[in-house]
């Protein structure tokens, strides 16, 4: 039995959908952005507005091959993530629960009993999904959106976890959303968390 599951998702392939669906089949704790930030900023002295400007940044000097920290000046944005992390670590250490995003396969990459999952999906079926997000847009500025977001989730997976978005050996199972369905994604989700041959 997997007590703890965790999806990183592209955007738009329905990863939070999915892990909603998941939580609820299973009778787990739900846990997202908006829940980790809560419990990283009851833990943590940075407020609200830290979390805004530096949620999912990295330094501007990333990639000029710079030292960026010293172990007792941290740059606030390494302070939130720091905090996210703590906040992630003790939600699976107190009860069953799905956690999308924030890098937690990585975060938790050591405790037992866990699922990490990659969902991706085709350009045309996020762009799809998308439109219920942003229904104002046009499919060009979706696709803008979601490729500058890619970038951004690459770009500070990579920086605070020194492992590759979307690499497989970092997860135990990757899903196409776009090829299976989202239900489909649900049920093979459901199905390994619940056997109790694999870990």
């Amino acid at each position: 039995m997997k007590n703890i599951i965790t999806i990183s998702r592209q955007f738009g392939a329905g990863g939070g959908r999915i892990g909603r669906a998941v939580a609820k089949r299973l009778g787990y704790y739900y846990c997202d952005k908006d829940v980790i930030i809560r419990s990283a900023m009851e833990s943590s002295n940075l407020s609200p507005a830290d979390f805004r400007i530096y949620d999912e940044k990295v330094p501007f000097s990333f990639g000029f091959g710079q030292s960026l920290f010293d172990f007792y000046n941290k740059p606030l944005n390494e302070q939130l993530f720091e905090a996210q992390k703590e906040a992630i670590r003790k939600v699976a250490e107190k009860r069953n629960c799905v956690i999308v995003g924030r890098n937690a396969n990585v975060v938790l990459k050591d405790f037992d009993h866990s699922l990490h999952v990659f969902i991706s999906a085709s350009d045309y079926f996020r762009i799809q999904n998308l439109k219920e997000l942003m229904p104002d847009q046009s499919e060009e500025k979706i696709l803008e959106k979601m490729k500058s977001v890619d970038r951004i989730r690459k770009k500070y997976c990579t920086f605070y976890t020194n492992t590759v978005f979307g690499d497989v050996k970092y997860y135990d199972l990757s899903l196409k959303s776009s090829s299976l369905g989202i239900e489909t994604c649900v049920d093979i989700i459901c199905s390994i968390a619940g056997s109790e041959s694999g870990t």
